[in-house]
């Protein structure tokens, strides 16, 4: 049985009050088999219900039609396994950044509980992670003293912290400048051999899904459907000098042409 399982999904905007004029039907017929540890992207145009997957997945929002499974259970609530990092860091400016880290362990159990007693060993935790995605010595600095692709190291270490089973991603990357961007490409797929959680990244750079997933589905617009799914047999680790080789720029190629048929759909 896979790990996340989408059966035949809509997800309908607006009450059942309303008329059907009133209503957008998001995303129709979602239909996806993810196995625990993998790594998987989703494209596809703006709008086209890429988030929105990720809500249903994380019990956000609950689907109109079908059904979500995560572990072989309903999801009926926001689940607790599921670490998220988006666009922006949203780093708490009065905190620094090993606290910033730490701060799911203050909410989520079992760790809220055994905050005081295992501070320490959080601390500890929270140092690895950061050492990890390059950090090292950054655990006292506040936020503003970061730049932005360090915030979004950070970001991904509060992410990962409470050693979630899987990891939401919706464009965490955007609003980085190119190098910076491919920079974190390598620290995220680093990460994910670390913790081998399941990780769901969604984004508009093909080049990114591309080095970073094992499969790449491919949404169209509104309301989204999975088109294709693109299964990407590239040996890990990838570096930047994969991203030029004939294999992968087809690949790429392919994506983007199947966009394109999904916005005429």
């Amino acid at each position: 049985m896979p790990f996340i399982e989408l059966s035949n999904v809509d997800l309908i905007y607006g009450t059942a009050s309303q008329d059907a004029a009133s209503q957008t039907l998001a995303v129709s017929s979602a239909t996806l088999a993810i196995e625990h540890g993998e790594f998987l992207a989703i494209v596809g145009p703006s709008g086209c219900g890429k988030s929105t997957l990720l809500k249903l997945i994380s019990g956000l929002v609950q689907p109109s039609r079908g059904t979500v499974t995560v572990d072989g259970k309903k999801v009926v609530q926001p689940l607790k396994t599921v670490g998220m990092a988006f666009q922006n860091a949203t780093l708490l400016p009065w905190r620094n950044i090993r606290d910033n880290v730490m701060l799911p362990l203050e909410i989520v159990e079992p760790y809220r509980s055994r905050q005081k007693i295992d501070r320490d060993k959080h601390r500890q935790a929270a140092d690895v992670l950061l050492e990890k995605v390059g950090l090292a010595g950054f655990g006292d600095r506040m936020p503003w003293q970061l730049s932005g692709g360090m915030q979004q190291r950070a970001q991904l270490c509060r992410a990962l912290i409470h050693e979630p089973s899987i990891l939401l991603l919706d464009e965490p990357f955007a609003a980085l400048d190119t190098f910076t961007r491919e920079e974190l490409w390598a620290v995220l797929q680093d990460l994910w051999s670390f913790r081998k959680c399941t990780v769901i990244l969604v984004t508009h750079e093909l080049r990114e899904a591309v080095y970073l997933a094992q499969t790449v589905h491919v949404m169209s617009a509104r309301p989204g459907r999975i088109l294709k799914s693109s299964v990407i047999d590239i040996p890990r680790p990838r570096t930047l000098e994969s991203t030029f080789e004939p294999g992968f720029v087809d690949l790429v190629h392919d994506l983007r042409h199947h966009i394109g048929l999904g916005k005429q759909q």
